[in-house]
């Protein structure tokens, strides 16, 4: 199979789903009896599940090296994440453009209090707890926490670090 037709393969994939899941069943199409049989498929979504990262990355890739060794590979995953690429870069320079029109500005005003108040309703879900309206004395615990990092305006880094620690004590 040549390079050429492997990055066609994945472009074409990746262009008509939104990956993951969704661009398995379109690549078993194109992979299983031209590529590969349907049983090295399977260990190959298997295997890729497993793995930490990106499942469709990986299995672009472990098909692409069952085609063409280390370029097919390379190539499958140059296919894979040069559509998305492309299509975030469009909607960065079109929203780019659109930044310095008056609308925009005030719709983003509008948004703010919306996002505010959807934080307010996760937070008060968060706190509520899984009994009801009865916080946990370690949902407590962490929204203290959060407001007295909130209040003395700690840096990231730090909070992280505390968290990950509370966490650890605590559950």
């Amino acid at each position: 199979m040549t390079i050429l037709r492997i990055f066609w393969i994945f472009i074409k994939i990746n262009l008509l789903s939104t990956s993951g899941p969704a661009s398995v069943g379109l690549l078993y199409e194109e992979a299983v009896g031209t590529i590969m049989t349907e049983t090295q498929f399977v260990q190959a979504v298997g295997l890729s599940s497993v793995l930490p990262g990106s499942d469709a990355l990986q299995l672009a890739m472990f098909v692409g090296y069952e085609a063409a060794g280390i370029y097919g590979a390379l190539v499958a995953l140059l296919g894979s994440i040069l559509p998305p690429t492309v299509l975030m870069f469009g909607v960065v320079v079109i929203l780019n453009r659109l930044r310095r029109e008056a609308w925009v500005s005030r719709f983003v005003d509008g948004l703010t209090p919306s996002v505010a108040m959807l934080m307010v309703v996760v937070a008060w879900s968060i706190l509520r707890g899984n009994n009801g309206y009865i916080p946990s004395w370690q949902t407590i615990v962490i929204a203290v926490g959060s407001l007295i990092a909130l209040l003395f305006k700690a840096p990231a880094p730090l909070v992280l670090l505390i968290a990950g620690l509370v966490g650890i004590i605590l559950f």
